[in-house]
């Protein structure tokens, strides 16, 4: 196996706002089948022929059970990827996801812990790749060349609206159901894998974080953010700064880095999307069909908008909401952890086109009042 290191850091809070903590990560080093201790410091791990895994769950469902959800799809996972017999990865990884789907939906069956899920975003390295796995809303993001590229899209209610066009990206950030999410893991007895492969450069930098980090801060503070610290002091950053503006929800972030000589560098003419392929696509439609189904936490819901897999076998042409690839950034001052020193968003979001058929805003609202009314049920 090429010679690959990763150097790696990680850091969860349980924000201002609540009492409970139901994220959790896990860095897995799946030669030896360790979790590695990797909070609050910079780890550095020899990616090996089994490859390393980083993985964050966001829970949900209430009364503790979140907690309970987040916790055992991390475990299933690792063992899972432990115990998987050779075979294509991304089948591996997906198979690893259904199996804690399994185990959540069945432990949700008691009556304590109805309605439990979580969310689930795993990067798994091996040699000169890497393999995406997301259910949910969990982001995961690449920083090549300082450049940052997110490379998981949400599974969300606001997502779907902004893809038809009915909302713009600003819209969504202030939207009443951005936390409104379209599958989880344990909700049901199936669920959809979005995967993804990537092409690893030398240099490359990955972030996995919780919507308590990207609800709270801009893609670009967290470019900055990444292009000028190491990973403790970006997680650190991140994490204070979240609990800075109000700390509403949990929060966790893990930052990798990775190089070495089995990593080629990067070219400066290649792009991220000519490196990154879809292997299986989640997509959702605003169909009459839906049936909302989920649970709440703190009025986050899971609401069903027809989901469907699809697989993609070629190079995509465009990576879900991205940034666009010209070097030139406006400079500002990297944001910090301390109020006075966090510097206020610039430049206005790109607004989306609004014309949209009538029966695609009927949809939409029908879609909201039902995601939002199982919210207030579920919150009683």
């Amino acid at each position: 196996m090429a010679d690959v290191t990763m150097i790696v850091s990680a850091l969860t809070d349980v924000g201002r706002a609540r009492t409970t903590n139901e994220d959790a990560f896990a860095v897995t080093d799946l030669a030896s089948g360790r979790q590695l201790e990797a909070a609050g410091h910079d780890l550095e791990v020899d990616v090996e022929e089994q490859g390393v895994l980083l993985a964050l769950s966001d829970g949900m469902g209430g009364h503790q059970a979140g907690e309970v959800a987040s916790a055992l799809v991390l475990e299933t996972l690792q063992v899972a990827m432990q115990g998987t017999p050779p075979g294509a990865i991304h089948e591996q990884l997906e198979e690893a996801v259904q199996r804690a789907n399994r185990s959540v939906w069945s432990a949700a069956q008691t009556q304590n812990r109805r309605g439990m899920g979580a969310t689930l975003t795993a990067i798994f390295v091996r040699g000169g790749e890497a393999y995406i796995a997301e259910v949910g809303d969990s982001r995961a993001y690449l920083l090549r060349k300082d450049r940052l590229r997110q490379i998981t899209r949400d599974q969300s209610l606001v997502q779907l609206m902004i893809d038809h066009g009915v909302m713009s990206a600003e819209e969504a950030r202030r939207s009443a159901s951005r936390n409104v999410i379209l599958q989880a893991v344990g909700l049901a007895d199936d669920v959809r894998v979005a995967i993804a492969r990537l092409e690893l450069r030398r240099g490359d930098r990955f972030l996995v974080c919780s919507d308590g980090i990207t609800n709270a801060v801009e893609d670009e503070e967290l470019r900055q953010i990444l292009t000028g610290s190491g990973p403790r002091a970006a997680c650190d950053t991140m994490v204070a700064l979240a609990n800075d503006r109000g700390g509403t929800d949990n929060q966790t972030a893990i930052v990798a880095d990775l190089d070495g000589e089995g990593l080629e560098p990067p070219d400066e003419f290649e792009t991220v999307t000519s490196t990154y392929e879809v292997l299986k696509a989640y997509e959702a439609s605003l169909g009459s069909d839906a049936a909302p189904s989920g649970g709440a936490r703190s009025g986050r819901a899971a609401a069903g908008a027809g989901p469907a897999a699809g697989a993609a076998g070629n190079v995509i042409a465009e990576l879900p909401d991205l940034p666009s690839e010209d070097p030139a950034h406006t400079a500002r001052p990297a944001p910090t952890a301390a109020a006075g020193d966090v510097a206020a968003d610039a430049g206005a979001t790109m607004q989306l086109s609004r014309g949209v058929r009538t029966g695609t805003w009927i949809a939409v609202m029908v879609a909201v009042a039902a995601a939002v009314l199982i919210a207030i049920l579920l919150a009683r």
